[in-house]
């Protein structure tokens, strides 16, 4: 295949309109999933929520690597937009996912658990991939937004090993290689012991919240 260049997209502004206007619905939806516990003063499983839409130049980079024909950068591209889900203990991940999975205003049509079956080099995270129906001016759009739900001590290992695959393309030096995936299991050590003392951390989180609430 030919080396894909920005022209495949006639205009780049409008194509990925839809795909920036589902992130901001959902951000704001799967916020109100905190709100909702914290309100009930019940630990809730999402500590805070960010999102993106790739750059033309990201998508670009992405289908040369892969491979992937012009015609199927819908179907294919399934993380043009992306929502991240911080959570405090592993096990608030897998409550945040059975959250997504029962709501009915999308549909959950890919998962893959890279905590059970984590990635070689180390990653761990837990991706959704959901079919998500945007009212827009012409009608209803269906666009692919990839959920990804991680602890703060995944996400902390996920960044560095991002930026240094920027650098490196992949292609990491043997020590490196091993080191981040020593890390990696350090990260997990770390949230497996969190989830040991969860009990006296919400406890103590709860005890907290209510103090301030009552200096207020």
């Amino acid at each position: 295949m030919d080396t894909i260049t920005k022209d495949i997209i006639e205009d780049w502004n409008e194509f990925l309109a839809p795909y920036e206007q589902a992130v901001e619905e959902l951000k704001v939806k799967l916020k109100g999933i905190r709100r909702e516990f914290t309100n009930q003063e019940i630990h809730a499983p999402v500590e805070f929520i960010t999102g993106r839409v790739k750059t033309e130049k990201s998508i670009i980079e992405k289908m040369n690597v892969r491979s992937i024909e012009p015609n199927n950068i819908l179907e294919e591209v399934q993380d043009i937009a992306g929502i991240r889900i911080m959570c405090q203990f592993v096990e608030d991940i897998y409550d945040t996912v059975e959250l997504i999975k029962q709501r009915k205003d999308f549909e959950v049509i890919i998962e893959r658990d890279y905590i059970k079956n984590e990635k070689e080099s180390g990653y761990r995270s837990y991706h959704l991939v959901i079919d998500y129906p945007l009212e827009r001016s012409n009608g209803i759009h269906h666009v692919l937004v990839e959920i990804q739900i991680r602890t703060l001590a995944m996400n902390f290992w996920a960044t560095i090993e991002h930026s240094l695959n920027y650098k490196y393309q992949g292609d990491y030096p043997k020590e490196l290689k091993e080191r981040l995936k020593r890390a990696g299991e350090a990260a997990f050590s770390l949230d497996n012991e969190m989830s040991v003392i969860r009990e006296q951390i919400q406890e103590a989180q709860h005890y907290f919240q209510r103090s301030r609430k009552h200096i207020k």
